[in-house]
């Protein structure tokens, strides 16, 4: 069974933030699909990563070799990630089913503090995970830095 982590932003981006979440699901042999509302918002983030310090080989869906690609893009309208995904880094309140969450290795669910409705629906998805069982961990820059809260 797999952990949701909850990445409530304070001080930094989605954009800061990825390539280090990301880094470490590489570091553990984990494909990743990160799930975004809007193809605008991940075709930005698809341009962060390529011109972001480091190299992060990754494809927006959609593409000729979604199933060969390591991080998988996509929109939560499009259908199922092809590339096989240990892990789901889900952005600005996207859909996560606990049977999903159960499957995988990993949920990130990543969500905007200044935003009071995001925080709302951060709120939602803990209580929907936790009550079907996932285990979930809160992480928190509030501090000035990312620590595990309890």
């Amino acid at each position: 069974m797999g952990n949701a982590l909850f990445y409530h932003l304070t001080r930094s981006t989605a954009e800061r933030l990825l390539p280090q979440l990301l880094g470490k699901a590489a570091s553990a042999g984990w494909r990743v699909e990160l799930r975004g509302q809007e193809a605008t918002r991940l075709t930005q983030l698809d341009e962060a990563l390529w011109l972001g310090e480091g190299f992060l080989p990754h494809g927006l869906a959609g593409g000729p070799h979604d199933a060969r690609q390591p991080v998988l893009l996509r929109p939560s309208d499009a259908p199922p990630a092809a590339n096989s995904p240990d892990c789901l880094m889900a952005l600005d309140g996207t859909e996560i089913g606990a049977d999903e969450a159960a499957r995988l290795e990993r949920v990130c669910v990543i969500f905007d503090g200044n935003d009071p409705q995001a925080v709302e629906r951060a709120r939602e998805q803990w209580r929907s995970l936790t009550g079907a069982g996932i285990a979930a961990e809160y992480w928190s820059e509030a501090g000035g830095r990312w620590e595990k809260k309890r």
